[in-house]
């Protein structure tokens, strides 16, 4: 028996739930990956999982066996990202946990290219929006967004953090004018259920960095996803405070127009950003130092998604004068 193998396909029938995505996942048959958890079994002389006709389920002798297995084959995937590190090869298997929309939009698209640059890297990509554990799920790196709130993670900051507040021009056009926070009182607002308070927080571009307007907003919208926020917001529902990275292209595109862009706007006030976390090593893994590098240079500074601010500002400017003078008159 491969007994390495065969550990590395139980980790994976473990991880994915079935011995059939097992089978995909290791480039292997079902029938071999059967084999050989039942020749692992019969060496154990336990039973390591309860089978069905849909999945498999770890028995109490199985858990234990997996905890210790995952920690030996990270320490395995540690020591040849080591060996590879002494020629600067990046190589290896690559677990990464991102969030659902930012990923869809910023980091799948850029994969056939990083995968055809470093060939030898094999991604296992999992879009989430839950702030997992990374030793717990065994996972090389994540993509967070905002403030870091594990410090023992290793980061590196990939890009920054931007939210705006805006609106369609229909929207708009029928309703008052927004020059400064307040306004939004007289507004509909489209608020991310997620956010730590019911406020948005604005700080004007020559104050303090601790000094902060703060804004109670409600509307006729909620919810806990930013992506039907922002189609919302497209469609002339109501204003919206999203991140840059996902409404940029409606910006430079004339479906939303930035609000007060005077103003720094945040639902928080810690500091954030977009940030690549990894568990602590002797040496950061040549396959995620590639990868972050990737990530770094093809975001850009500033980021690619982020609309030009000069001119934004102008336009913006431009049209609440004659949004101002429409109302006046």
């Amino acid at each position: 028996m491969d007994y390495l193998g065969a550990l590395r396909m139980f980790v994976r029938a473990v991880e994915v739930g079935s011995f059939s995505k097992a089978a995909i996942a290791t480039n292997a048959r079902t029938s071999t990956v059967s084999r050989a958890i039942a020749s692992l079994e019969e060496d154990l002389g336990v039973s390591l999982f309860h089978r069905t006709t849909r999945r498999v389920q770890l028995t109490e002798p199985g858990a234990t066996f997996y905890e210790n297995v995952r920690g030996v084959m990270r320490g395995l995937e540690e020591a040849r990202d080591a060996a590879s590190a002494m020629e600067g090869r990046p190589q290896g298997l690559i677990r990464l946990h991102a969030p659902s929309s930012f990923a869809r939009l910023h980091i799948i698209p850029f994969v056939p290219d990083f995968l055809a640059a470093y060939p030898d890297i094999r991604l296992d990509v999992s879009l989430t929006d839950v702030r997992v554990d990374l030793l717990s799920v065994g996972a090389d790196l994540a993509i967070r967004i905002g403030s870091l709130v594990d410090s023992s993670m290793l980061s590196r900051k990939l890009a920054p953090h931007r939210r705006i507040v805006c609106a369609s021009p229909a929207y708009l056009g029928r309703m008052p004018p927004i020059s400064e926070p307040l306004d939004l009182l007289q507004h509909n607002c489209l608020v991310y259920t997620l956010q730590p308070t019911d406020r948005w927080f604005f700080r004007h571009g020559d104050e303090p960095e601790d000094a902060f307007e703060q804004v109670p907003v409600t509307g006729t919208l909620r919810a806990d996803d930013s992506e039907p926020l922002r189609d919302a917001a497209v469609a002339g529902a109501g204003v919206v405070l999203l991140p840059t990275w996902l409404v940029g292209e409606d910006i430079k595109a004339g479906r939303l127009r930035h609000v007060l862009p005077e103003w720094s706007s945040m639902i928080a006030t810690k500091p954030g950003g977009i940030f690549g976390i990894f568990p602590p090593h002797r040496m950061v893994p040549p396959k995620v130092r590639a990868f972050l590098d990737f990530a770094q240079k093809r975001f850009g500074k500033p980021p690619y998604w982020d609309p030009d601010w000069t001119e934004d500002r102008r336009n913006t400017s431009r049209d609440a004068t004659e949004l101002n003078d429409a109302h006046s008159a």
